[in-house]
């Protein structure tokens, strides 16, 4: 089911409902934990790299994963995704076929990462791997999205995304806060962080404005700045009032970066995550458009889910999409480069 997050997730102190739910996240997390620890995880041909996940909801996820693809395609490694296919109906293995596959198919995020590398869905991870190795083409590397509490697939070199700006919110694991599993465990999972901000965002709250340099004290491994920033052209921002819609794991960052780039949001619309439209909120998106004289606008991810026919494939028509990147500072760029580097010899040496 899509996730609509409560907003007292990122809220000051512990709200009374938190406080509640306290006993259903003990359990919630002593089973995360449980089932990542059940069996023997399977070691793969090739070099795994997870990127993941320590909340639910969005954190730039995605467009890490597609840093890494190029990072390994500049080092002469073809990669290819692996990835369980969040919200779509195959299992798989399948692998994602371009203007075929739609997202009822396989998931919007599998969409966007086969643009950039051959991406396999596959609900099994070990059963996934596998398949990678098998072909039908070679590759040098598996770049697993998703998984960090996965504990079926071996991992060689594991990256966590926080978003930089609401960081772990209250610090309390589902349902009574965002966390996938108690951060202790979580953070002994993972071999580095990213933190990620959208460009010309500032840390807000106590507890989430914090959370980095908390990071930096108390994780011994290390702690990368990214910025999430617009890529392609942008000047169709500033060239009128926009209505923005999004149903991402944070919409907020969407709405935030347009209007960091200039843009005049004369109306918006959040939706949960992974949101599936429907003809009569596509035909009141187009309808107020029209109402405000505004140009519609949604992220690459919301736009991959829209229909290709009747309202929606006119909805598809008149919203333009804002394509987005992660940069690195050149500290932090050469570090993550080095991760990989590391990740590669060893798996070279391991194989001699």
């Amino acid at each position: 089911m899509p996730l609509r997050e409560p907003h007292w997730w990122y809220a000051d102190g512990t709200p009374a409902m938190a406080r509640v739910l306290q006993p259903i996240a003990h359990v919630w997390g002593a089973a995360a934990i449980r089932r990542h620890q059940r069996g023997e995880s399977f070691r793969a041909e090739l070099p795994v790299v997870c990127v993941g996940n320590l909340t639910a909801g969005g954190t730039g996820k995605t467009p890490l994963a597609l840093l890494l693809a190029e990072v390994l395609n500049g080092r002469g490694i073809r990669p290819a995704f692996l990835t369980r296919g969040y919200g779509g109906r195959l299992r798989g293995p399948h692998w994602v076929r371009a203007g075929i596959d739609a997202a009822s198919d396989v998931g919007d995020e599998p969409l966007l990462l086969a643009r950039a590398a051959a991406t396999l869905v596959c609900s099994d991870r070990a059963l996934g791997a596998k398949a990678v190795a098998a072909g039908p083409e070679r590759y040098g590397a598996i770049i697993m999205d998703d998984g960090l509490q996965n504990g079926s697939l071996a991992k060689d070199l594991v990256i966590a995304v926080v978003d930089g700006r609401r960081g772990i919110g209250n610090g309390l694991v589902m349902p009574a806060g965002p966390l996938r599993a108690p951060l202790d465990y979580q953070l002994g999972l993972a071999d580095a962080v990213v933190v990620n901000m959208v460009h010309g965002q500032r840390g807000s709250g106590a507890s989430q404005g914090s959370f980095p340099a908390w990071l930096r004290d108390n994780f011994g491994g290390p702690v990368l700045d990214a910025t999430t920033g617009p890529v392609g052209d942008v000047g169709w921002l500033t060239s009128g009032p926009l209505l923005a819609y999004s149903g991402i794991g944070a919409p907020e960052r969407f709405f935030r970066l347009l209007e960091h780039e200039g843009g005049r949001i004369a109306g918006r619309r959040a939706f949960a995550d992974h949101h599936v439209y429907t003809d009569a909120e596509a035909r009141e998106l187009l309808g107020k458009a029209r109402e405000l004289g505004a140009q519609l606008c949604t992220t690459e991810k919301d736009w991959v889910r829209l229909g290709v026919g009747g309202v929606q494939a006119e909805l598809r028509a008149a919203t333009r999409t804002l394509a987005v990147r992660l940069h690195f500072s050149e500290p932090d760029g050469l570090r993550l480069a080095g991760l990989i580097d590391g990740l590669l010899a060893v798996r070279s040496l391991a194989g001699r």
